[in-house]
């Protein structure tokens, strides 16, 4: 096979494999760098015996971004506040609508929550086998596991993530209603329209990454964490709040200007917000399209 043929079939999979290093390291940025790391992998073995590229590709991918989270723990142990994935403005789009929806079940950032509280080989082998359908016998031999073992970190990593997840799941339509009354009553300063749609439990991570005002710790309980949202706004009248898809769901973002400067990600159960993910460091936003490519 020639280099050009090479480059023609690893650029066929591209997406799909930026989106299983993403879902391991939660870090465009990070999984940008694995998949060239791959690319290199992939331009320099022979092929002859390769049945599958695309599982292949997947599996040396999630090898090296497993091994990228592991390098992560030393950033991650001194970050300051909460640490939250990056959003993402795109990722693969499956002809199947069926297998889309599942895979944009699978990159929701309160699902890159969830996999954060997974151990690495928990949250590879999930990847895996929970999005990408891989067989044991091959996320044991890109693992370095036995098959046995391979399956015990599949059951723990699904019971764990089974546990966090909503008993009912939202359709992606009351999704977007729910997040797109929010983000008007946030913009229009209805300080009692945010408590009423917010339960009474809910709960608000931010990151700012010591570069942004956040809260150091989660906020729980409606009203607080509407007195923490408006005095973020009050402080910045020059905020454009507006909608936009994210991690293939509707997220909104508060624009100073034509930069992003906060994006929040609404979980939703039974018709109220349970959860907020806000998102402030300067650092994790180079993937969130400016203003100007917005429509209007």
């Amino acid at each position: 096979m020639t280099e050009e043929q090479l480059a023609h079939e690893f650029a066929e999979h591209r997406p799909v494999l930026v989106g299983a290093a993403y879902r391991v390291v939660g870090s465009v940025s990070d999984a940008e760098d694995v998949v060239q790391e791959a690319w290199l992998r992939w331009s320099a073995i022979e092929h002859d015996d390769i049945r599958d590229p695309r599982a292949y590709l997947i599996r040396i991918t999630t090898r090296l971004a497993l091994n990228r989270l592991r390098e992560q723990k030393a950033r991650r142990e001194q970050y300051v506040g909460p640490w939250l994935p990056e959003p993402i403005s795109a990722l693969e789009s499956p002809d199947d609508p069926a297998a889309a929806v599942e895979l944009a079940d699978s990159v929701s950032m309160a699902m890159l929550v969830v996999l954060e509280t997974l151990s690495p080989l928990e949250r590879a082998t999930f990847v895996l086998r929970e999005v990408f359908d891989l067989p044991y016998d091959e996320i044991a031999e890109t693992l370095g596991r036995s098959e046995a073992a391979v399956r015990q970190l599949a059951h723990r990593a699904r019971g764990h993530v089974h546990a966090r997840q909503p008993r009912h799941h939202v359709d992606k339509a009351s999704h977007d209603e729910v997040t797109l009354r929010f983000m008007q009553a946030a913009g229009s300063g209805d300080f009692d329209q945010v408590v009423a749609l917010l339960a009474p439990d809910a709960v608000l991570i931010s990151d700012g990454g010591g570069k942004k005002q956040a809260a150091l710790r989660p906020i729980q309980g409606a009203e607080k964490i509407a007195r923490w949202l408006f005095g973020v706004i009050a402080g910045n009248p020059g905020f454009e709040i507006r909608m936009a898809t994210l991690n293939d769901e509707q997220a909104f973002i508060a624009y100073y200007g034509d930069q992003p400067d906060t994006v929040t990600f609404l979980k939703c159960t039974d018709g109220l917000i349970t959860e907020l993910y806000l998102l402030r460091n300067p650092d994790k936003l180079g993937d969130v399209p400016p203003r100007s490519t917005l429509e209007p």
